[in-house]
């Protein structure tokens, strides 16, 4: 009985792979495609090297607030996973090229297939905690690129492709739901770090305002992520028309139940177009007066001076009436309202005010402070002291009390008098009193 290795010619066999490798790998054409994989991996290295410049120097930028700074961690996986991603959309182009001059390109479609499973086993493996399930990931993904570059898979390509899901006018197989399932992961993931990239830009480098900068960042994310969804529906070879009779199904479904939540979303892009609220500005809506925090896509984050943060709805600040009290300047003017005695120094009472004007920090010299006498009152004549400042996200109150404690002191040393309301009653006649005693029992 003769086994299996008695019945193969291994000679035949070497000759033909001798041959294989003179005809289709020691050739012009492979070399050709050698020296464009070569060029396109000293691209892509060159590439990741100036993105890593560019953010070293974005991690130097002062400008950059402490939770931006939080973020920039999160880019060291992006840039791991980015050169061979980079290197693999090379690899695709010149595929492409390749193809439509009728080139031999099996070199390139062996070298694409290598490049993106490295981007995938980088992308799903270099966040795992558990190392084992990670190699055994990363195992898998290569024998499925293995399969591919030897072309092993076609026929479970030709079984997955014959299973289809019918949804109307939408024809839908399962080959192409296994494809649109990494893909769209990986899309997902190169738009939420480029929208991520394109924020850390506008803050650091652009010199905009915060409001465009904001405003900006939310278009440029729902511009990645729409061009991701489309870029995926269109590798899946989808008609997109068919989809638009179902959107606006949708659209008229999600606009009767979350009716608040769109009006506040494109309230946001209102205040952010208009710049009538901003990060930082201090205003005042509805007895809740503080700082803006956080100017996000529902709401406003607004932090009083006693650490608390409202949550304040964009729609409420579109139909309401807002208090902003740095909306065209800072400068903020205080009245400070003071009652003296009638037989005061009213000259020198209005000099001390002024003085203790001038020696509290945060009151601007320039307006300069004043004083006026509004009236003469039923116990005291009433004074007015008026200042600036120009930084009221620091707080209204506390500088109004450094203000009056600055003139408490000074009236106190200089003897100016605060009266408190007095009453005077005068009686003009009494009545007529008589006292009668009791005569004494015997």
């Amino acid at each position: 009985m003769t086994s299996f290795l008695d019945q193969v010619n291994f000679p035949e066999l070497w000759s033909r792979v001798l041959a294989y490798f003179r005809e289709d790998v020691l050739s012009w054409a492979m070399a050709a495609q050698v020296v464009v994989v070569a060029i396109a991996i000293l691209l892509g290295f060159q590439a990741v090297r100036g993105l890593n410049a560019w953010l070293a120097r974005l991690e130097k930028q002062t400008s950059l607030p402490p939770e931006m700074r939080a973020e920039l961690p999160q880019l060291e996986v992006f840039k791991r996973v980015i050169r061979s991603f980079l290197i693999f959309i090379l690899f695709l182009i010149a595929y492409g090229i390749a193809g439509h001059f009728h080139w031999a390109r099996e070199g390139l479609h062996a070298a694409g297939f290598i490049a993106l499973a490295l981007t995938l086993v980088r992308l799903f493996t270099e966040s795992m905690k558990n190392r084992f399930w990670a190699i055994i990931l990363a195992g898998v993904i290569w024998l499925w690129a293995a399969l591919y570059i030897f072309h092993a898979t076609d026929p479970w390509i030709h079984f997955l492709g014959h299973i289809q899901f019918n949804l109307d006018k939408v024809s839908i197989s399962l080959l192409q739901i296994s494809r649109a399932l990494p893909a769209l992961l990986l899309f997902y993931w190169l738009s939420r770090n480029l929208s991520l990239i394109w924020r850390f830009w506008l803050t650091a480098s652009s010199n905009l305002s915060p409001a465009v900068q904001i405003l900006l960042s939310r278009l440029g994310s729902i511009f990645l992520y729409t061009a991701a969804v489309f870029l995926v529906l269109t590798y899946l070879g989808l008609d997109l028309t068919v989809f638009a009779l179902f959107g606006g199904a949708l659209g008229l479904g999600l606009g009767f139940g979350l009716q608040k939540v769109f009006a506040n979303l494109v309230s946001g892009f209102i205040l952010l177009a208009d710049k009538s609220i901003k990060p930082g500005d201090v205003i005042e809506l509805k007895g809740k007066y503080g700082w803006i925090n956080f100017l996000g896509s529902r709401y406003i984050s607004v932090v009083t001076r006693d650490g608390t943060e409202h949550l304040i709805p964009n729609e409420n600040l579109i139909t309401s009436e807002v208090v902003n009290w740095s909306y065209s300047q800072n400068l903020v003017r205080l009245k400070i309202p003071i009652g003296i005695a009638y037989d005061s120094d009213l000259e020198q009472a209005r000099d001390l005010m002024l003085q203790a004007a001038t020696d509290t920090p945060r009151v601007l010299k320039d307006p300069k402070p004043s004083c006026y006498l509004l009236s003469f009152g039923d116990n005291a004549v009433n004074l007015e002291l008026r200042v600036w400042i120009n930084d009221p996200q620091n707080g209204i109150g506390s500088v109004k009390s450094e203000l009056q404690w600055g003139i408490w002191r000074r009236f106190k040393e200089h003897s100016i008098d605060m009266p408190f309301p007095q009453r005077e009653v005068h009686l003009k006649s009494l009545p007529e009193i008589k006292f009668t005693t009791k005569p004494e029992e015997k």
